[in-house]
């Protein structure tokens, strides 16, 4: 039997956050790429992730879009922990090790939140790509280069919150996602995440970009604990922390549904 759970992230109340689909793998039940790929796309969520028991706490986690598969994703590995801690199939006491494509990745229980430790993500400032102005429909502060990401700074909250983008042309430009962020009115700071070359037009809560925006806002407000907010529809709550060079990455989930998959 395979459980099969949607979850959303980010959040503490249902039909916000980030949905995550979480499928738990029995123990040694291995499956091929094409079929995670498969029911990741019949999910149709922004991920789905599939997390194989190693042993107790240790576990294989690997992640889908509906088009392709990722080396980093923060809501569904913070989805796929919810799941582990309810469920019983770990104690909440207990962190959880998951194997992935970014190394060995860390995750407890504290304090009624779920803390992700991610590797720290830097971003150097380069050209702003032809078009991308045109694309966001807002004038750019800075441009910068953020792993396989652009990370984009603008004027103020209230740009980032009334961007509307044309997704047609952020598809011509050669970088994942483009995360578009500014000094935050309420919170340090906020962001939103467009990534239409890995078959999501809007993120609604994204973990994996916030190893960048960590950094790049600890510079610049020269602090190292800050609240995010992500400025989607949907909408979603962060916490992040500069440790080393890590980030913690926190926040809550509630799961939307479980069910049994039949193979």
């Amino acid at each position: 039997m395979i459980n099969l759970f949607q979850v959303d992230a980010f959040t503490d109340k249902q039909f916000s956050g980030n949905p995550a689909g979480v499928c738990i793998l029995p123990k040694g039940h291995q499956q091929t790429d094409v079929w995670m790929q498969s029911l990741a796309e019949e999910m149709n969520l922004p991920e789905t992730a599939f997390a194989e028991e190693v042993e107790g706490a240790h576990y294989a986690l690997r992640w889908f879009t509906p088009t392709t598969e990722v080396k980093l994703c923060g809501h569904a590995t913070l989805a796929t922990a919810h799941v582990l801690w309810s469920e019983g199939l770990i104690a909440n006491s207990e962190t959880i090790c998951f194997d992935t494509l970014s190394g060995k990745l860390k995750v407890a229980y504290q304090d009624s939140l779920i803390s992700l430790d991610f590797p720290q993500q830097l971003s150097y400032e380069c050209k702003e790509p032809i078009g991308l102005e045109m694309a966001l429909g807002c004038d750019i502060l800075n441009t910068y280069q953020a792993g396989e990401n652009l990370l984009i700074e603008v004027k103020n909250e209230e740009t980032v919150r009334n961007i509307t983008p044309y997704i047609q042309q952020l598809e011509l430009l050669d970088a994942e996602c483009v995360i578009v962020t500014a000094k935050g009115n309420s919170v340090d700071f906020v962001s939103r995440v467009f990534g239409p070359n890995v078959g999501i037009n809007e993120d609604p809560v994204t973990g994996s970009t916030h190893c960048s925006l960590a950094p790049f806002w600890a510079e610049k407000l020269n602090k190292t604990q800050m609240n995010a907010l992500q400025l989607s529809k949907r909408g979603g709550a962060l916490q992040v922390e500069l440790v080393g060079d890590r980030v913690s990455i926190a926040g809550q989930a509630t799961t939307v549904f479980k069910g049994e998959l039949y193979e």
